[in-house]
Order: structure tokens, then C-alpha cells, then sequence
């Protein structure tokens, strides 16, 4: 297996994840690549520490969006 995935949507080409909350709503991880760098970055920073999730909607695409457990203080 080569390590191609993506630091916030693992194996999930970015391009398929929408953005579920926030200014970015709506939008792309890869849109977000592009718009704000530096956003994207701390995307994959807290995903690291589990503060985002990826989950299937119903109308079949990839959402990423605030995992509630996160809110669990470390």
C-alpha cells in the first residue's frame, strides 16, 4: 500500500469531501487546499487528535464534520 493518502482525508480522495460546519461549509477539502493553506493545515492537525470526522451521507458523499467526543476535555 503506498503512501499516497491525504493528512485529513486518509484514503478519501479530497476532492470527494465536503466541508460539514464553519466558513468553509459546502466546500471541498481540496477546494479548502487551495483557498486557505493554512486552514487546510490545521485541518489535518486536528484531525490527527480526532477532532474532525469523515461520515457517509445519504446522498452518498463524504462529509467531514466536528466529531462530538471531541469535546471531551484531554
Amino acid at each position: 500500500m503506498s503512501g499516497n493518502g491525504s493528512p485529513v482525508t486518509g484514503i478519501i480522495d479530497e476532492c470527494l469531501v465536503i466541508i460539514d460546519f464553519g466558513k468553509y461549509e459546502g466546500k471541498s477539502v481540496q477546494e479548502i487546499a487551495d483557498l486557505d493553506p493554512v486552514f487546510y493545515e490545521k485541518l489535518a492537525t486536528e484531525k490527527e487528535n480526532g477532532v474532525f470526522a469523515i461520515r457517509r451521507h445519504r446522498d452518498k458523499t463524504f462529509r467531514l464534520y466536528i466529531n462530538p467526543l471531541s469535546n471531551i476535555d484531554n
